[in-house]
């Protein structure tokens, strides 16, 4: 059974402005970090969200709903400005992100945040659990759809590749891997930390169905999450060619901008370089 999307379309690439908004916003209030990785991130998570998903934010927990996995729990706060510009939470919650007594916490969590499923942060997590859960949804002939978003650094977690085994064995052609490629980890760039490449020939040795794509293409992305799975019998992979800190010039492809959040003028030019003013 195929079901059809429940929720209203909303244009991705005004939706993805407004998350680079949000999230320069939430983390400049918060002085917290990962502003560069929720920039990186944000076409994405606005295709899936405003374009792809199959979801109903009047209710969170409808049975059929596609499951969404952010395994990159640190840009927590993309994925909040998600839920609040889809209905899944109020936007005035965002202006708790960060705050003492706050579900809104600066790594993702499921408690009390409709439309979470799991509590990430802990790299290497995210896509075990979706691997379970899309094994789950097969064996019980369920139409739901699992996608878990992930970093480039996390692939150095040797439990992803587990999972990475484990769906191409059991043809878990409902799961999608999307893997924000910015190339930069933490304190450098992944070339330097544990070379990943040849990636898409790795993955396409474990059995999954590869897509390399530019990560801010919104009709690459359409074209490559609106078209599970890529080939029957076979889990899909995403490598999102993306740019740290995308939208914002003097943060884009530095690792400064992994830890920093923006004040004062800095803050004042990254909300006009993403068209706050708009």
């Amino acid at each position: 059974m195929t079901l059809r999307r429940p929720a209203p379309v909303i244009d991705a690439k005004e939706l993805a402005r407004k998350l680079r908004i949000h999230a320069i916003q939430m983390t400049a209030r918060a002085r917290s970090s990962h502003v560069g990785s929720c920039l990186s991130v944000a076409d994405i998570i606005a295709v899936l969200f405003g374009e792809v998903l199959r979801i109903k934010p009047s209710e969170p927990a409808w049975a059929d709903r596609d499951r969404f996995i952010l395994s990159k729990g640190h840009a927590a706060a993309v994925a909040y400005a998600a839920l609040a510009e889809t209905g899944f939470i109020p936007r005035s919650r965002l202006e708790e992100y960060g705050r003492n007594g706050s579900r809104l916490f600066g790594h993702l969590t499921q408690a009390g945040i409709p439309g979470v499923e799991l509590s990430t942060g802990s790299l290497g997590h995210g896509l075990p659990v979706g691997t379970g859960a899309a094994w789950s949804a097969i064996h019980k002939s369920k139409p739901w759809r699992v996608f878990v978003v992930m970093s480039d650094g996390e692939l150095d977690e040797g439990s992803n590749w587990e999972a990475i085994l484990f769906a191409g064995h059991h043809r878990l052609e409902n799961l999608v891997a999307v893997i924000d490629y910015n190339g930069i980890q933490s304190l450098d760039r992944v070339d330097n930390t544990l070379r990943l490449e040849p990636l898409a020939d790795k993955l396409t040795a474990f059995g999954w169905a590869v897509a390399d794509i530019d990560g801010h293409d919104l009709d690459a992305l359409r074209s490559a999450l609106g078209n599970v799975p890529r080939a029957p019998g076979q889990p899909t992979a995403i490598i999102a060619r993306t740019v740290k800190g995308k939208g914002v010039s003097f943060m884009e492809n530095t690792v400064l901008w992994h830890y920093r959040s923006a004040a004062g003028d800095e803050l004042e030019r990254a909300l006009e370089e993403v068209g706050a003013g708009r």
